[in-house]
């Protein structure tokens, strides 16, 4: 059993991203005044009347231009449509009928799904009788809706939707709660988050090509793999602020971050040729602060000359030196080109999601510190010594440690950093960042 799927479709600027917020009921599409800024098929859930749907989100079919990316919008509207169990033919109210829309109504007659001609900002009633116009399509009656304002039709139009979906079998509109593994690939624009992502799924779901920010939106997937689901989040490349410009590209950084927020896994993807950059450390630092577990993919290995059995380590020790803090993250060197090691990231994000919610017994956790703290017990200051009286964790995702000692001030970064050393050494937390924290043993606990 699965969800219905609506595919929202239509020429350039129409208002079709604005739809989906109407009806998702926040601000997750991109929407601006620029024509085309929605480019890949973007999956979002719906709900009217307590009956769960999929929303697809497309890019604007236009007829009249064969330019790079007006071919490879198409094709996705093409697999939107093939997909799709409902079509809403989204056409502007204030410019009427177009050579393009006639285009695609041409192509939509033929199919037999149920198809909705949407006729979008009319904001106010006076503008109801240029919905008459659109007869000439042939797709039936018209719906005048405002989906920038709401005050117009959206009601009605949801109405005759979800009435469709008692005539579809083998679907649901229940929702429904699944052990999904969220990963998130992140990194710089064009190092080929798109070309991995569309090569794990095995088709062109997201849009690839070699200009630099070709993905502006998040791009959900749902696979599943061996007997895990997964949702793979193809992000838009992230660059420093300082070299984005304010408008669809921030946006889309910031949907980046926010999508980063909302995984299990980070997949750090670099350019093997490029390596790493001060914006990719602080992608690294991101996703630790948010507590996800984090891979390393290093794309185009197989641009990588002159290769020899050691060009892996020493690859590795070169990069774990300029990200120290990363040294937890195993690497996966791919090419989304030849499919090379592209079968270790499912396998891999599962293994660092299960350390990353890893939980450890009390009393292993006190051995392994207490033993450290033995061995190696740390230097006095100010004529005080560090003492650790116990040790317990606290919480998972990132497991969080807490340790409570004589003082919190006496406590080195140093120090820390051999006490999650032997954590590490001990416990298997690969991929999974660690949080130690201290309290001191005169404070009280408040929680």
């Amino acid at each position: 059993m699965r969800l219905p799927i609506v595919a929202i479709i239509g020429r350039p600027n129409v208002g079709k991203s604005t739809l989906v917020n109407r009806i998702v009921g926040s601000r997750r599409a991109i929407v601006d005044d620029l024509p085309g800024v929605t480019r890949d098929r973007a999956y979002y859930e719906g709900e009217w009347l307590n009956q769960h749907f999929t929303i697809v989100d497309t890019g604007g079919l236009d007829t009249s231009e064969e330019t790079l990316f007006a071919s490879k919008v198409n094709e996705q509207v093409i697999v939107a449509l093939e997909e799709a169990d409902v079509i809403l033919f989204v056409v502007d109210a204030l410019t009427g009928t177009t050579g393009i829309d006639m285009d695609i109504a041409r192509l939509l007659r033929p199919l037999k799904k149920p198809v909705f001609v949407v006729v979008n900002k009319v904001d106010n009633r006076e503008q109801l009788g240029a919905t008459a116009e659109f007869y000439e399509l042939g797709l039936g009656e018209p719906y005048s809706i405002s989906a920038m304002h709401g005050t117009v039709g959206v009601g009605d139009l949801l109405d005759k939707v979800v009435a469709e979906f008692k005539k579809l079998e083998d679907i649901t509109t229940e929702a429904t709660v699944n052990e999904t593994l969220r990963v998130a690939f992140v990194g710089r624009p064009n190092v080929g988050k798109s070309s991995l992502v569309n090569k794990l799924i095995g088709e062109e779901r997201t849009i690839v090509s070699d200009i630099s920010g070709t993905t502006r939106d998040a791009i959900d997937t749902d696979i599943v793999w061996g007997e895990q689901k997964f949702t793979l989040v193809d992000t838009a490349g992230i660059r420093r602020k300082s070299k984005v410009s304010y408008g669809i590209e921030m946006f889309s950084v910031d949907r980046a971050i926010r999508s980063l927020r909302r995984a299990d896994v980070t997949a750090l993807v670099l350019d093997a040729v490029e390596g790493i950059t001060d914006q990719d450390k602080r992608i690294i630092e991101t996703s630790n602060q948010q507590g996800n577990a984090l891979i390393i993919i290093i794309n185009k290995w197989d641009l990588i000359e002159n290769k020899s059995p050691k060009s892996t380590k020493e690859y590795e020790q070169d990069l774990f030196r300029e990200v120290p803090h990363a040294q937890f993250a195993p690497l996966v060197f791919a090419s989304a080109k030849t499919g090379q090691r592209l079968d270790k990231i499912f396998s891999l994000a599962m293994t660092v999601s299960e350390n990353n919610h890893r939980r450890i017994q009390t009393s292993l956790v006190n051995n392994i510190i207490m033993e450290a703290y033995t061995f190696n017990p740390p230097p006095i200051t100010k004529n005080k010594r560090l003492k650790i009286y116990y040790a317990t964790q606290v919480d998972v995702a990132p497991p969080n440690f807490l340790l409570f000692v004589n003082s919190d001030k006496l406590i080195k970064e140093s120090y820390k950093r051999y006490l999650e050393k032997k954590l590490r050494e001990n416990i298997e937390f690969a991929g999974s960042p660690i949080v130690l924290s201290f309290r001191s043993k005169d404070e009280k606990d408040t929680k």
